[in-house]
Order: C-alpha cells, then structure tokens, then sequence
C-alpha cells in the first residue's frame, strides 16, 4: 500500500470516530480542541488518553504508547499492520451503513406495539435502558428503501448481510441491538431461528469500555440478561453473546485486576455450568479471580428477574458466589 493510499485511509477515519466506535468516551476537554480519556489499552483508572482530533493523533501518559488510527488499530485489537489495515478499510465502508440501519430500527421501535410487548414480556420496560442499549426493531420489507433513499448501493446491503440475494430484509421481526462492527437481531416469532448476527465476527465484550474500570465485572450470556441487570441498576455488568468466549473478550478480562462473576445460564443439560466452569479454571490461570454465580435451577439472569426477583435477591446470590 502506497504512502499515499495510507494519508488517504488516515483522512477518511477520525481517529475519534473510530475510538468512539469501540467504546471509547471522552471525559476532559483540553485548549486546542484536544480531549483526554481512560486508555482503551491498558487498565486505566484515571484519564491518561490524549486524542488531539485535529492531528488524527493519540499518546497515554500511562502506557506510554502513541500513534495514528492505523496504530491504535494494531494495539487495541492485537494484531499486525496489513491485519490492521484490513480492519479499518472493513470499518470505513461498514460502519456508516451499520449506524443508519441501527437508526432506523430505532425509529421502528415504538411504531410497532409487538416489538413493545415483546420486551415487556422479556421483563425489559425502562426507556433509559432502552436508550442505553440503543434498542430497534426490525419489521421486515422497508429497511432496502430507506437506505436506498439515502444513496446506498444494493450491493453495499447485501455485502454488509441486511439484505438477502433476492433484496429481502435479513432482519424481519426482530429485536436489534447494535455491536461494535455487527447488529444482533433476537426473532420475537417462534417460527424463525432465535439469533442471528450479521456476517462477521460478534466482536469483543458488550460496552466494555463503560464496565472495565469497575473491580468487580458480571458476566452474561445474552443481551437481555444484560438488560434486565443493568435496569436493576446493576451497571457493572457486560455480555459474551453466548458462554464460550473468542480470544478478543478472554484478553479484555484478564486484562486488568478484577473479581469476575460468570452468570450463565442454568441449563438442564450442564452447558452452562461447564462453560462457566472452564472458563473459571481458564481465568484463575492468568490470575484474574472468578467466582460463579448459582441461579435457582433452569433460570438465567432474564427469566429470574421476569419471574419476580428483584435486586436484592440477586445481590445475595452474588455474594454466595464459589469460585
């Protein structure tokens, strides 16, 4: 790739932007439009994360590393340049199509009173964590219109996976909630498959980057077992999207001195268990304390707080946690 073509990948990906999008948040303004922020590569717990947006330049004071987007990319994602490269250019033409099509599934939400009682039933009714979680709903059949109007390709839709080969919505009745780099839609229908994820990788820990600073993280399966704690007012919580971890959500928890506390799902048949359980084993190797939450049995987080508990009831299972 030539100098040229990399000043040029550089300009079209704000540095900002680009932090942002993987969590980032900036707490202190500076003179000269600069901004300072907890550093997303180590465990930060003061802000030492300059980003000057007019550079397209960041340094921590307490890592002591620094660069342009193209090094960020590397360090924070842990792989090398021609790898980083890729990612950014994926980024650059994805992310602007994933934030319209996740606005627009947000201004279904409230048009569509299935979409409604659908969280309702799924115990999620406060509008703040709604909003937090930035929560759409798909109905199917109108996504390809609006996106056409806003001058996007076909091409580009079917690339992305928001729309299927014939030009259908891949999303139809579905809760939307968006990831970093990918959209989860949950089928409020029986008769469609429960999940689905846009192609492509389901990145790494869910709002890390607001959980990490806390010394004691709860780790969910799901999304609305997410939501369902974090209306609780359980803001230390974060979501692995299912309870087998990719190495990008192992490395943020080992990352970092921590108490982690894996709440999976009690299934009947012992998945859950056993995942929490290698994981525990898998965690204590790198030395991060793990303990393991008991749910009465055949619940998860979601359904215990559905069925009636409350969250005093599930701060005393946290604390009769066993590693």
């Amino acid at each position: 790739m030539s100098r040229r073509a990399l000043d040029e990948l550089k300009q079209q990906i704000p540095l900002r932007d680009y932090l942002e999008a993987n969590d980032w948040r900036p707490l202190r303004r500076l003179s000269r439009g600069r901004w300072m922020g907890l550093c997303p590569l180590h465990d930060d717990h003061k802000p030492s994360f300059l980003v000057d947006p007019s550079k397209n330049l960041f340094y921590c004071y307490g890592c002591s590393r620094g660069g342009d987007v193209i090094r960020f990319a590397e360090l924070y994602h842990q792989v090398k340049f021609l790898q980083a490269l890729e990612l950014l250019r994926q980024w650059r033409g994805l992310a602007p199509l994933l934030h319209e099509a996740a606005g627009f599934y947000r201004m279904q939400l409230h048009r569509h009173g299935e979409a409604i009682a659908y969280l309702h039933q799924r115990g999620v009714r406060s509008p703040e964590v709604i909003e937090h979680m930035r929560i759409g709903y798909a109905p199917g059949d109108c996504l390809r219109g609006w996106l056409t109007q806003l001058g996007y390709p076909f091409s580009a839709l079917r690339q992305a996976g928001l729309v299927t080969g014939v030009g259908y919505d891949a999303f139809v009745h579905r809760i939307v909630f968006p990831l970093a780099g990918n959209l989860y839609g949950r089928s409020i229908s029986l008769s469609a498959p429960p999940h689905r994820f846009l192609p492509g990788a389901k990145g790494g820990l869910y709002a890390w980057e607001q959980v990490r600073r806390y010394p004691e993280v709860i780790l969910v399966e799901g999304l609305f077992d997410y939501a369902v704690l974090w209306q609780a007012g359980f803001h230390n919580v974060t979501c692995s999207m299912g309870n087998h971890l990719n190495a990008y959500q192992f490395r943020q928890l080992r990352a970092g001195k921590r108490t982690v506390y894996l709440t999976f799902d009690t299934d009947a048949n012992g998945s859950g268990q056993r995942a929490a359980q290698a994981l525990s084993d898998r965690l204590k190797e790198q030395g991060v304390a793990a303990l393991r939450i008991s749910l009465p049995e055949g619940h998860d987080p979601n359904s215990f707080f559905v069925q009636g508990g409350d969250a005093r009831q599930f701060q005393t299972i946290l604390e009769a946690a066993q590693p």
